[in-house]
């Protein structure tokens, strides 16, 4: 039987998520172009959208950047359907206080909250914070005891806690969630030490776009794995070009390409100041992509009736939420939800 299917878009917290000289669409990171955005995307049909977290700019401190906890509450009170999934470096908050601010953001979205946890690898805005850069295991040792933590006071239960990092004394966060058990936990990472994290504690692991054997491979190992609690689901990020026909979109993909090469410079320094142990890296090293976080690796480039199988393709093997990007935004946003999301929902029904 086939796997649930949602899509989602990747909320403009860093005002692009492809190149940052397109004509049509200049990086804006504002609080109102990301409100009109996601209220947009909830009136379309989508169903989610992901807020990344960086605390400065990756593509250089003078970018402007929505700060994503503020915003994903902000989005609460004014919008009424479409799930709301948070990032969080551990580093950057103590998990109580975290643990509080999610339910919160839970409460005024009447339970269409998720956090998502990514262990950091841009490194200057952990460095020059104080805060430090931990190598990249003890950062997911100290991400284990963090989501542990959130976990059961999102849960509404007393918490009693020793650990390496943490030292808590029967804790409780009230009110505790009232719509739910507790907000969704999302986790992504390609590391060994990233998989064995998902299948302990998140409810969804998130993957970065990748071709289809690649991320069959992912799903696999990360669902054979020990774990507590219900089978763990799968979501997807996806940059995503679609047109009338397949010859259309691959023409619009080598715009985009041609674009993105005065990205290169901004690029480079981005991929100077990660850490060279982040799997991420070395996978989007293999091939030329447009987008972040895998972009076009997944292959959702094509005619509109091209997208929607190969979204089905991946749905069959288990992916179930689509996290989107697009550019230019808005067009391509109505674009998607216009000619893709019917085609996908019509072969679904035709299939059943």
């Amino acid at each position: 039987m086939a796997s649930p299917l949602r899509f989602g878009v990747w909320a403009l917290t860093h005002g692009s998520w492809a190149s940052r000289h397109h004509p049509l669409d200049p990086p804006d990171a504002s609080w109102k172009r990301v409100s009109r955005q996601i209220r947009e995307a909830e009136a379309l049909g989508y169903e989610s959208t992901l807020l990344a977290q960086h605390i400065i700019h990756p593509s250089g401190d003078d970018q402007d950047l929505l700060e994503n906890w503020t915003g994903a509450a902000a989005l609460a009170a004014v919008t009424g359907k479409i799930e709301l999934i948070s990032a969080i470096k551990p580093l950057l908050v103590h998990p109580v206080v975290l643990a509080k601010m999610a339910l919160q953001i839970e409460d005024i979205s009447q339970g269409r909250f998720g956090i998502n946890l990514v262990n950091a690898w841009y490194k200057p805005e952990l460095e020059r914070s104080g805060i430090g850069f931990p190598d990249h295991d003890d950062r997911y040792a100290y991400g284990r005891e963090w989501i542990e933590i959130v976990r059961e006071l999102t849960a509404g239960k007393r918490v009693d806690f020793q650990g390496r990092h943490f030292h808590i004394e029967a804790y409780q966060l009230r009110p505790g969630d009232r719509f739910r058990p507790r907000p969704t936990v999302y986790l992504g990472g390609e590391s060994e030490a990233a998989r064995a994290l998902a299948a302990e504690s998140a409810d969804v692991y998130f993957m970065n776009g990748q071709p289809f054997d690649d991320i069959r491979a992912l799903i696999q190992d990360v669902a054979r794995r020990p774990r507590r609690g219900p089978p763990i689901r799968f979501g997807m990020s996806a940059f995503v070009v679609a047109r009338g026909s397949d010859a259309e979109a691959q023409d619009e993909l080598a715009e985009l390409f041609a674009i993105s090469e005065q990205d290169k410079p901004t690029r480079a320094r981005l991929v100077g100041n990660a850490d060279p142990e982040a799997q991420m890296f070395r996978t989007a090293a293999k091939e030329a992509r447009v987008g972040t976080n895998g972009g076009t690796s997944a292959r959702l480039v094509g005619s509109y009736d091209t997208v929607a199988e190969r979204i089905l393709a991946f749905n069959a093997i288990g992916v179930e939420l689509f996290m989107l990007q697009f550019q230019p935004v808005d067009a391509n946003m109505r674009r998607f939800a216009e000619h893709v999301i019917p085609r996908v929902r019509w072969l679904q029904a035709r299939a059943a």
